[in-house]
């Protein structure tokens, strides 16, 4: 992978550390973006090949400048990992419109624009091309008790990803979605004390090792532009998602 650039956006902390570390450790030159400076400066780690730019994506013109930076650094890039999401809980009753904006503007509208900004880029460079990967959940399938707006979102991310397959194939560009239930993060900390399921009652769940996620995120990466992964799901193996509710 030595000279292939790649943008991971919340790259300051959970699974975009751990996928943008990965990408750095496998030769990639890997653009961190996120909100904080001080924590894209911890995920790189003082590597050469990391280049860290704050970015609010739910901003145009701050992730325009984003891939600005990216290509006046490397002419190109090969790959985008749309990870940067908020997760923000409520039901249809009680969820507050400012907390609905919040989630849509993050995790729907901010990966579209850096998806428009990143094949934009892919669709000009020579050689054409190139591969995104969105981060979709668990809940792009099945939702969390009080979650609407975490669950419309992510839902949502899947009609993303497909559309981008089907307009990207005029410009060699791939993309695949992996949907993550239950990684150890600082997000899911929590499950250890037991969260609310749809029976009413409060449970622990179990989580697995992130790096297993960035693994899966190289394995999609590796693959050449002839061949894809559009949707791949990867849980805790005892997770409440088969058989949810």
């Amino acid at each position: 992978m030595s000279g292939k650039t790649a943008v991971v956006t919340g790259a300051g902390s959970g699974l975009g550390r751990e996928i943008a570390r990965a990408l750095l450790g496998a030769g990639y030159r890997v653009a961190l973006a996120g909100r904080r400076a001080d924590a894209l400066a911890e995920t790189a780690a003082g590597d050469a090949n990391a280049l860290a730019v704050p970015t609010d994506v739910s901003d145009p013109d701050s992730v325009a400048a984003l891939f600005d930076a990216v290509s006046a650094e490397w002419g190109r890039l090969d790959l985008l990992v749309n990870n940067a999401g908020v997760s923000v809980g409520g039901t249809v009753a009680d969820l507050s419109f400012a907390d609905w904006k919040r989630a849509v503007d993050t995790n729907l509208t901010g990966m579209f624009l850096c998806a428009q900004q990143a094949v934009r880029l892919m669709k000009t460079q020579d050689p054409q091309g190139g591969r995104i990967v969105n981060n979709g959940s668990i809940s792009a399938y099945a939702p969390r008790p009080a979650s609407i707006a975490y669950t419309a979102t992510k839902h949502a991310v899947t009609g993303l990803t497909k559309s981008i397959s089907l307009d990207g194939r005029a410009w060699n560009v791939a993309c695949g979605q992996i949907d993550i239930g239950n990684a150890a993060t600082e997000m899911t900390l929590r499950m250890a004390d037991g969260i609310p399921q749809a029976d009413g009652s409060i449970k622990a769940e179990p989580t697995f090792d992130a790096r297993h996620v960035a693994d899966a995120v190289l394995y999609m990466a590796g693959l050449p532009l002839d061949a894809n992964v559009q949707f791949l799901t990867l849980t805790a193996t005892t997770m409440p998602y088969v058989g949810r509710g």
